[in-house]
């Protein structure tokens, strides 16, 4: 009888700890649940592709909640929804130039400048040729940019675009007027733009 008694009692005591313990961080187990969901969507969900005569032009938008993952890990997800939270109206938007024939697009042919110019142009100037247009008609110049050199090994060139002071929950459509391969005026709305949640 003692030995029943103590299997219930033991069994009690190892169903209240157990809920406890699932009881003690419920914001974490929510935090991972939304982490892992929105992996398996697809980080870059929101990419948009236009081809003017022999080069590509994709346009992706990047959560930052990805960044910040890369650069904090999953070990405190409370300390990145914070950050989070006091960045959220920042943008960063990746744009990807290929070339069909997958030629470097720095030779002279494509950009009509030498090569070390055009370099120069897409890792210093090109930030002005981008700019930001909220639903509300506001328009946001592109505060940065950061351009991934990858020294001929892929046959493509890929810049990081940032804006900031956009809300989150506001479509955009990213304005590029093209100075480097002179190939005009190009929109990438991005649509259904809904706050992505970590």
């Amino acid at each position: 009888m003692k030995a029943t008694s103590l299997v219930v009692a033991f069994g009690i005591l190892s169903l209240f700890a157990v809920s406890c313990r699932k009881a003690e961080d419920p914001v974490k187990d929510d935090l991972e649940f939304r982490y892992y969901n929105l992996e398996k969507m697809g980080w870059k969900s929101r990419a948009y592709t236009q081809k003017v005569d022999d080069i590509g032009f994709t346009a992706t938008e990047v959560p930052i909640q990805y960044y910040l993952l890369k650069d904090q890990g999953m070990q405190d997800l409370k300390t990145v929804d914070s950050i989070y939270e006091k960045n959220k109206t920042e943008r960063v938007i990746e744009v990807t130039f290929a070339q069909q024939d997958e030629k470097d697009l720095m030779d002279k042919a494509f950009t009509g400048m030498e090569y070390e110019d055009a370099l120069k142009y897409i890792s210093f100037g090109i930030d002005r040729d981008f700019y930001v247009v909220t639903a509300q008609h506001d328009t946001i110049p592109c505060q940065g940019v950061n351009y991934e050199r990858l020294y001929k090994i892929a046959p493509f060139q890929r810049v990081l675009l940032f804006f900031s002071g956009i809300d989150p929950n506001q479509e955009i459509q990213l304005i590029y007027e093209d100075h480097l391969f002179r190939k005009g005026t190009l929109k990438f709305k991005f649509n259904n733009n809904k706050e992505i949640l970590l």
